[in-house]
């Protein structure tokens, strides 16, 4: 049976298992996990920030639209 690349089994994944364990050992391996869990809650917080500086930067805008400055009468006249 032909598989095309990039297709993973679950052979594939145990021997990529079996790997880290080997190189990290049974006692690093829930410290990487820990790491890798605050990097990718430190990326969505991030995330959350850049959409809400974006949201703010929005309304101040439709507001600055929306009500001119103060608009006076020009006397074409007066010289």
């Amino acid at each position: 049976m032909f598989l095309p690349l990039g297709v993973v089994g679950p052979w594939q994944v145990l021997i990529i298992c079996l790997v880290i364990v080997l190189l990290f050992g049974g006692k690093k391996i829930p410290e990487l996990m820990k790491g890798l869990g605050q990097g990718v809650k430190s990326f969505k917080q991030g995330m959350k920030d850049v959409e809400k500086e974006i949201e703010d930067i929005d309304k101040d805008l439709d507001a600055a639209a929306k009500t001119p400055d103060k608009i006076e009468k020009v006397d074409s006249n007066k010289q």
